[in-house]
């Protein structure tokens, strides 16, 4: 390194901190509505959220002075209601009134606020008005909602008790007027009967007619997403519906209501009203706005949700998460689960070779091949999956039972409940079982039997749909129709169903020789049975039978050591059924045979309703599955009755599980999560249960993952999920991160490069930017590339001695998906490679400048800044957007340095220190400060002050600075400081510590004391096509979309987009 390098790097890397994050949130208060009695509890708003201001406030409330003075709705209620209603009277340019986007989180009221809504508009005259949500249940809280705010007289129907006809007719109860109180699918409805009144949308347009002007509140409605689908996924129908209301019903007073509206801008395509696209706007169509929105990344999302509160479209608040902690806690694996594991692996890569043997000999054409490709995979996910919860049973119990005897109380979450892969070995056994059902060994059996290239003649001749029935109707009185299942669509939706099958499948060379079976299953011994030697002669068929055969009776090996159902084992370890209260919506599980030959069992009412906690029910059948009513659960849980509630996402929408002020059970709630959701809108759902309002303390969340490497892709999924929509929903991307969640996040720019690196590496295409894992025993590279091959991401055409990639070779999730079924060792380390590869590039975009960091704050502590220029544009919307030049002087004089030494010297170490080794014939002065903090533990810390640029943010220890710096009287180190500061007004560090910069005289601002930004504020989504093309015409992709917060010594503070120098001339003439 040359001289003064060493020096230049510190400085650059001080940089990168000079643009730092600061709090996520900032407490919530409505800053231009006067009226209103205060939230009951603490609410808070995303600080970049805060920084923008609301518009002033014009519309005059009609609500009775009563409900206001009385706090039927709080201030932060009132203040959502003026703001929807004061936008209700702007139309947009296509013609349509214009809609209001309620974000709020769980425990704010959306409920009481949109019904607060709906009772203004009652009295001003609109007296008919929809309400959609996501259950018919919820019908009975919009009713409560409605008597609380004191609007009793409004009456709510139930759109789907309504006959389809004329809804005003007699046989309909003649209802001229109200709430007519819907669900999403509900809406989607059809009537056998095509007619005038054949759907559900009809008979509603007909009922408010064409010039309906009322309000139609689309309440979680997150619900109508995928209007426009991603990948291969499909348009919903309840999307296009809620869609198609608002288009025939241009005049309608639109409400969109939900914590997690849309998780990612895709999602938003259904919400019309916002204004965002459409004609007289920047965005012609729905498509324009979503390819600039995902060209530019999560700071042009964060920028969609300011300029919606900006313009008076958006609100977002939610409950204050002061008291409510976060912790990723990894199981650590032992030597025998690890030995299952990899025996389970082994199999899982026969069983492809199986697969793929099969399909050749009985030649499947492509659209068979495609089908059981996807099958494989997703089973295969599954397995693995059902494989990584068994690892956590242990851990949670103790985890349980610890916190049960500290007082708490524990909430456990899960997604799936492994219900149909019991009632299908039920159905197997006639209704009798001698165990627990290994949920993992069911769903690769069930892969072999359904999906198996190996057409059984016989079963065609037996018709086994028949018996099939026939033993359904067997065990009909302990098991539900399957239909109903409550898990079955969360499996289907965890698949892999878009992975194509693999390129291996369109090798020519067939697995028809015996040599070729034997390359499969081994050489056939006695001990195995005779089944491979009686492969030669037989037909493709006979042989593909055999192979079938074959797997089948090694899956039944494997069986004996693959895990139990976890929910089953859990609920049995933590003392059963009267200890645990299981709210999964999982119609029955597994009872065992009490010592009097009876069964324990709920009894249930008349009702349907529990009364007693249970009984003994005599049965002559040594094991049932019996149907659960678990109605009343919850209410025991909440009276403290049992402290364990496990609830999967089935029984997680609608329910409050927090410690409530009224309830009997206050213990503090541990809300463990065992299976992370598949998105954020089910993670947020799941979550909220709880944390709600009302509550006496705030609950701890623990994110439970095995140190399975693949086990990160769960992690990750919510990871970006969350960051996603804390950036579209409450605009800014940490507000719904955790504190440990953002290092699970691999789907993004970085993580999709470090991957195509990675894999690009192991096949041999390209140089790896990092080392193998050092610990890694063995040949990594030729290891980990004979793992990728068995996974199906690499594939090798016989005799070639090159390797071919996946298609979809660097798809993040695929990656992790498939990893899971490698052996622990090689997932382990192949991980270990990518992170270490990922954090290579992360490093490499900071050191460019290129990095996306989200919002970031301009002007740490102690900086001034101002703003010294400022240029005004109007723009088509109405609004306006400046160019503010904004002036930082960071640097500290020699006397500014002598104060601070004076005010603050605490600690006999505190004082003037300058380098130890000088660089170029000049030495570094700093002045340290020991930092002092009744809660600070451990070594000392202190500030470090440089004249350059000013008060760091790291604090370092004395160790850390003796390696580099020496103490000295202010007299020696007053020399250095003063020459330091001077120079830095004009030179870059690298100039000063080096003789010459690589960017030139002007190009660098590494290290100097007064830095110039320009930052345009105001309605920036107006100006966004403009804005676009003069970064692209200067940079390219080069330039992103940053956003930056900043507050001036005035106390004004300045959000907006970061514009570089470059730009500014060819920016101020496009606008």
């Amino acid at each position: 390194m040359k001289p003064g390098e060493d020096l230049a790097a510190e400085e650059e890397r001080e940089e990168e901190a000079e643009m730092h994050h600061s709090h996520t949130y900032a407490l919530y208060m409505p800053s231009k509505l006067n009226i209103g009695n205060p939230h009951p509890d603490s609410v808070v708003e995303t600080s970049s959220l805060s920084s923008i201001m609301p518009p002033d406030i014009r519309y005059q409330l009609h609500l009775p002075q009563y409900t206001i003075d009385h706090g039927l709705l709080s201030a932060l209620q009132l203040e959502s209601i003026v703001y929807a209603c004061q936008k209700h009277e702007v139309f947009l340019p296509s013609g349509e009134r214009a809609g209001y986007f309620i974000g709020d989180g769980p425990g704010v009221g959306k409920g009481r606020t949109v019904a607060g809504v709906i009772h203004e508009n009652y009295l001003l005259g609109r007296k008919r008005a929809l309400w959609f949500s996501v259950s018919n249940d919820l019908k009975y809280d919009a009713e409560r909602d409605l008597r609380d705010i004191g609007a009793k007289n409004i009456k709510v129907y139930s759109l789907n008790k309504f006959k389809y006809g004329k809804i005003t007719a007699k046989n309909n109860g003649a209802a001229k007027k109200g709430v007519i109180f819907g669900t999403y699918s509900s809406l989607i409805g059809e009537s056998h009967q095509q007619g005038k009144y054949g759907t559900r949308l009809k008979q509603i347009l007909n009922w408010v007619g064409e010039d309906f002007d009322g309000v139609i509140i689309f309440d979680e409605c997150h619900k109508a997403k995928n209007l426009v689908p991603s990948g291969t996924g499909k348009s919903t129908k309840t999307g296009y519906t809620v869609l198609q209301l608002q288009t025939h019903l241009p005049k309608a007073r639109v409400v969109y209501a939900s914590a997690t509206g849309a998780s990612e801008p895709r999602n938003m395509a259904y919400m019309s009203r916002l204004g965002l696209w459409g004609s007289g706007t920047p965005f012609p169509e729905f498509s324009h706005f979503i390819q600039a929105v995902e060209r530019r990344g999560v700071g042009a999302m964060e920028l969609v949700a300011m300029d919606m509160k900006l313009r008076g479209s958006y609100i977002a608040r939610q409950l204050s998460f002061y008291g409510v902690s976060f912790r990723i806690a990894e199981v650590p694996l032992n030597n025998s689960f690890i030995a299952m594991y990899n025996k389970a692996v082994k199999l899982w890569m026969l069983a492809r070779a199986a697969f793929q043997a099969a399909a050749s000999m009985i030649e499947a054409e492509y659209h068979m091949k495609k089908s059981m490709w996807a099958q494989f995979w997703s089973a295969h996910q599954r397995f693995f999956k059902y494989l990584c919860l068994s690892a956590k049973v242990d851990y949670t119990v103790e985890l349980v039972r610890e916190a049960v005897k500290h007082g708490k109380c524990v909430v456990i979450g899960l997604q799936s409940t492994g219900e149909s892969r019991t009632l299908d070995e039920l159905e197997k056994c006639n209704g009798e079982l001698d165990d627990f059902v290994s949920t993992a060994k069911a769903v690769f059996e069930t892969l072999i039997e359904n999906h198996f290239p190996a057409p059984d003649r016989k079963r065609k001749e037996e018709g086994t749909a028949e018996k099939k029935a026939l033993k359904r109707k067997r065990i009909n009185g302990f098991v539900t129709k399957r239909q109903h299942l409550s898990n079955s669509s969360s499996e289907a939706s965890s698949s892999e169903s878009e992975d194509d099958l693999p390129s291996l499948s369109d090798d020519s060379s067939h697995y028809s020789s015996d040599e070729d079976i034997h390359k499969i299953f081994g050489e056939p011994s006695d001990s195995e049975g005779t089944l491979i030697s009686s492969l030669p002669g037989m037909g493709p068929i006979e042989q593909a039978q055999a192979l079938k055969t074959e797997l089948l009776e090694r899956l039944q090996t494997l069986g004996s050591c693959l895990p139990n159902n976890m929910l089953d084992e859990l609920i049995d370890s933590l003392g059963g059924p009267e200890n645990v209260a299981e709210m999964t919506g999982r119609k029955g599980r597994n009872f065992w045979p009490q010592p009097s030959g009876g069964i324990i069992t709920p009894t249930p009412s008349n009702n349907g309703h529990n009364v007693n906690s249970s009984s003994i029910l005599t049965s002559s059948s040594p094991h049932l599955l019996f149907l659960l009513t678990s109605s009343s659960l919850l209410q025991r849980f909440m009276d403290g009755e049992k402290n364990i509630a496990i609830i999967s996402e089935a029984a997680s929408s609608g329910i409050s599980l927090q410690a409530d002020k009224r309830a009997r059970n206050q213990r503090r709630r541990l809300h463990i999560t065992l299976e992370l959701p598949w998105s954020a809108d089910r993670a947020i759902q799941q979550f909220g249960r709880t944390h709600r309002s009302n509550q006496v303390n705030a609950p701890e969340y623990v994110f439970v993952i095995t140190e399975l490497a693949g086990e990160h892709r769960f992690a990750s999924v919510v990871a970006k999920r969350l960051e996603s929509l804390g950036a579209l929903t409450h605009g800014d991307r940490r507000a719904t991160e955790s504190r440990d969640f953002s290092k699970y996040n691999y789907d993004n720019k970085y993580g999709r490069k470090a991957l195509e690196l990675v894999m690009k590496s192991i096949a041999g295409y390209d140089s790896p930017i990092v080392p193998p894992p050092k610990n890694y025993k063995g040949n990594f590279f030729n290891d980990i590339k004979q793992a990728l091959l068995g996974v199906g991401l690499i594939t090798q055409e016989s005799g070639q001695a090159h390797y071919q990639l996946d298609k979809d070779y660097n798809n993040i999730f695929k990656f992790m998906n498939r990893m899971l079924g490698m052996e622990v060792e090689h997932q382990n380390g192949l991980f270990l490679f990518f992170t270490d590869t990922l954090n290579a590039i992360v490093q490499d975009a900071k050191r460019s400048g290129q990095f996306d960091q989200g919002i970031v704050d301009l002007g740490a502590e102690s900086q001034n800044v101002e703003v010294v220029k400022s240029k005004d544009f109007p723009v088509s919307s109405g609004g306006r957007v400046s160019l503010q030049t904004v002036q930082i002087e960071r640097g500290i004089s020699w006397n500014d340095a002598l104060r601070i030494y004076e005010g603050g010297s605490i600690g006999s170490n505190s004082g003037f220190y300058i380098t130890i080794t000088q660089r170029n014939g000049k030495n570094m002065a700093i002045l340290i400060i020991e930092y002092t903090s009744q809660r600070h533990r451990g070594p000392s810390t202190y500030i470090v002050y440089r004249p350059n640029t000013g008060k760091q943010l790291r604090r370092e220890t004395l160790d850390e600075l003796k390696k580099k710096y020496k103490r000295v009287e202010s007299d020696e180190a007053e020399q250095w400081w003063c020459k330091h500061y001077d120079a830095s007004f004009d030179q870059c560090s690298h100039r000063f510590w080096q003789g010459a910069c690589v960017r030139g005289n002007n190009g660098c601002h590494i290290g100097r004391r007064r830095r110039m930004y320009h930052v345009l504020a105001g309605s920036v989504l107006a100006v966004w096509r403009t804005v676009e093309e003069v970064l692209s015409l200067e940079g390219g992709s080069k330039y992103k979309m940053q956003i930056v917060r900043l507050k001036t010594q005035e106390e004004k503070r300045l959000v907006g987009l970061l514009i570089p120098s470059i730009c500014t001339t060819s920016l101020i003439n496009a606008l």
